[in-house]
């Protein structure tokens, strides 16, 4: 097993002396005496609360608030976690917690599904990408925190918990009760297609290269020398761990970048390479991405794309093309999820607000059914960081079904045969891309 360097999370820890009106400055510059001038404008707001508001409140409470404020303003990725949140946050990324099984973000006040995880209570009553959650147990969720929604759809399995969804194209909305259960986020799942291999790739958290590792292993076993390649799934996959993203990568790959980071200052650019060593033989590849294809997952796309190791196909994915480092805060204080630099595929190109395009474009037949609205992109969130300009692309045509032609999954229909040498049975739209 190859491993990949670890993108480690750097542990900050700031602190203010508190006056009687405000906040002691560190130093007396200019600058220093401006950000004093400011923090005591909180101090003043801070002690007037305490003091005046109808009932009495916390001095945390009124802390945590104000560190949510501050840092969900900066963009859509941002946020602060209480420590009650970075430990849930801590037991997700190990593959394992309690709860319903949907990833989510906020939107407008409302907590909007990025994707159900298969198998799970929420994929088995239907849920869909796009439903907006106004109310949790009856409780409407206007203005809550995100990570306040998330605990309170989490719990002991076997405990019920209703969804009161907000769906496109319904007129009312309606109620989904769901029994919680123990969610084992099974990230990887695979299984033969004659003589293809089929691995599927749903969250990047710590089993997802193992896992990976075990899929190929098994496939080569079942399939035998025959093999003719792999089909990787990326699809509706919200991303994860970069470390992950980077062994995945590296398991296809020999040699050359997989991926760089850039932050805020030139000495914060950090780059990933491969290692000797294909896992697969360097038999072919087809990576299937979509709407729903973020962050990790484009990471991957992007990395085999560049180096001409996988043909990408699908439908131009989500554009979350920013890092969030975990900084705890202190002892017991939570920790924040901060944005602090941006992914770039091997070729220089930013992922952020542009999303990895295909080789080939193929929808899978129900798109243009879909309202944008329901099927937004990251460069659709409000707050989020610019996309770097980009050229103007030529037109580009769509595959999409024949007229008449059924199939339970278009998309991954095209890729086995592609991989076979194979066409596929379709039509042709022609797509007028934009510059950004």
């Amino acid at each position: 097993m190859k491993r990949a360097s670890a993108f480690v999370a750097l542990g900050i820890v700031i602190g203010f002396g508190v006056s009687a009106t405000g906040f002691l400055p560190a130093a007396h510059g200019a600058n220093d005496m401006s950000t004093y001038r400011q923090l005591d404008l909180f101090g003043q707001a801070f002690d007037s609360v305490r003091k005046n508001y109808v009932r009495p409140v916390q001095d945390s409470e009124l802390v945590n608030a104000a560190i949510q404020g501050m840092v969900s303003d900066l963009d859509p990725h941002s946020s602060y976690m209480d420590a009650k949140s970075f430990a849930d946050m801590q037991i997700q990324t190990k593959g394992e917690f309690g709860g319903v099984g949907i990833e989510v973000t906020l939107e407008e006040g409302l907590i909007k599904v990025i994707s159900p995880i298969d198998d799970t209570p929420a994929a088995k009553a239907g849920i869909k990408p796009g439903d907006f959650i106004a109310a949790i147990d009856g409780v409407s969720i206007q203005g809550m925190a995100l990570n306040d929604a998330i605990d309170k759809m989490r719990g002991a399995p076997g405990s019920k918990v209703t969804l009161t969804l907000l769906r496109q194209g319904t007129k009312k909305p309606f109620d989904v009760s769901l029994a919680r259960a123990v969610i084992r986020v099974d990230s990887v799942r695979s299984h033969r297609e004659g003589d293809i291999g089929y691995i599927r790739l749903t969250a990047f958290n710590e089993q997802t290269a193992s896992g990976l590792e075990r899929a190929i292993r098994e496939l080569k076993r079942q399939i035998g020398p025959g093999i003719k390649g792999y089909v990787i799934d990326l699809r509706n996959n919200p991303g994860g761990l970069l470390d992950q993203a980077i062994e995945v990568s590296d398991d296809f790959l020999t040699s050359g970048e997989i991926v760089s980071t850039r932050g805020r200052h030139p000495e914060d650019t950090q780059r990933y390479d491969a290692k000797l060593g294909d896992l697969t033989d360097n038999k072919k590849v087809v990576v299937l991405v979509n709407g729903g294809t973020a962050s990790a997952s484009e990471i991957v796309a992007g990395a085999l794309q560049d180096h001409k190791r996988a043909t990408v196909v699908g439908m131009t994915s989500f554009g979350k093309g920013s890092v969030q480092t975990i900084i705890p805060l202190g002892e017991g204080g939570g920790a924040l999820r901060l944005t602090t630099a941006r992914y770039y595929t091997p070729s220089g190109h930013s992922i952020q607000a542009q999303g990895i395009v295909p080789d080939v474009m193929v929808a899978q037949g129900d798109e243009e059914q879909v309202p944008k609205i329901a099927r937004p992109s990251e460069a659709d969130l409000p707050g989020h960081l610019v996309g770097e300009p980009v050229v103007k692309k030529p037109d580009s045509s769509v595959i999409k079904p024949a007229p008449g032609k059924k199939y339970d999954d278009f998309q991954l229909s095209y890729a086995l045969d592609l991989l076979r040498g194979q066409t596929t049975v379709s039509s042709i739209t022609v797509k007028t891309a934009k510059a950004d």
